[in-house]
């Protein structure tokens, strides 16, 4: 009752145009990557969460790997102090040209480039210990934000924070592609039966998470292209929408859910791996 009720709060909210997932997404890339880690791993990473008090964020706090996963979204609330972060949420490669990562990530201020240099920062026990847990909370964060579509991919609009859209019989003005994805999709297919939080086989694993940032990006972009626009604009992902809104009925919902799924799994799985990359 609690998710529906925030879910109907929030049909009246506009999200933030870099606030992936909300906190149930990020939350389950979290959840899904922990349960998949090496005993070794878990321990290092709770033994740098037990340092929260280090980065001085007392309303943003990351005792839990939960509440590290939101981390990176809390402190935009801080103002001034964490600004330079912004852009690191996402990289806006145009889906209606060739994949272009370069020009999307200028000076390392996007999100595949953020991933990289976080798991170096944390798998260097020389850097300080404020610094490593400051990597872990962005390293977690970030891949889900790698893995929300919109956050890959997008078509001048700021992620489809600018394409109005209704959400089967929801609507208002204040409703656009990108919070259906991050919040009213995504908590629809998260939580449609059989839980993803789970322990995945070894197989699942080496498949859900082979790859590279880079590769990761390019699939993530692809999704956007081929599922979220095309699904959102009557099957031509660089096209305009219809009378100007995009319109997401029940039947059209019920296909982007297992698509939907995927991404919080593959973000999760991969999460994992580059977890024990540098902490196991």
């Amino acid at each position: 009752m609690t998710r529906i009720l925030a879910l109907l709060a929030a049909l009246f909210l506009l999200p933030s145009p870099a606030m992936a997932w909300w906190e149930y997404g990020h939350e389950t890339v979290a959840q899904i990557a922990m349960k998949q880690v090496t005993p070794k791993t878990r321990a290092a990473v709770r033994a740098l969460l037990a340092r929260g008090p280090l980065l001085e964020t007392p309303t943003c706090p990351v005792n839990t790997i939960e509440k590290a996963a939101y981390w990176a979204d809390c402190i935009k609330e801080l103002g001034p102090r964490f600004s330079y972060a912004y852009s690191w949420h996402y990289q806006n490669v145009d889906v209606c040209k060739p994949f272009d990562l370069k020009s999307a990530c200028k000076d390392g201020n996007c999100v595949s480039a953020q991933i990289t240099r976080n798991v170096k920062l944390l798998k260097d026990r020389k850097v300080p210990a404020r610094e490593r847990l400051m990597a872990l909370a962005f390293l977690v964060h970030f891949m889900g934000d790698l893995h929300q579509p919109l956050h890959a991919g997008d078509k001048g609009d700021l992620g489809g924070n600018q394409v109005k859209a209704s959400y089967g019989a929801a609507s208002n003005a204040r409703m656009n592609l990108h919070g259906i994805w991050d919040g009213y999709l995504a908590e629809r297919a998260i939580s449609t039966p059989p839980s993803i939080v789970r322990t995945y086989s070894p197989a699942e694993r080496a498949a859900l998470g082979a790859g590279g940032v880079e590769e990761w990006s390019r699939e993530s972009w692809g999704v956007a292209h081929d599922i979220v626009y095309a699904s959102a604009l009557g099957g031509d992902p660089c096209g305009t929408p219809r009378e100007g809104k995009a319109a997401l009925d029940e039947a059209t919902i019920e296909t982007l859910i297992e698509p939907l799924r995927l991404e919080v799994e593959r973000g999760g799985i991969r999460l994992a791996r580059l977890l024990d990359e540098a902490l196991g």
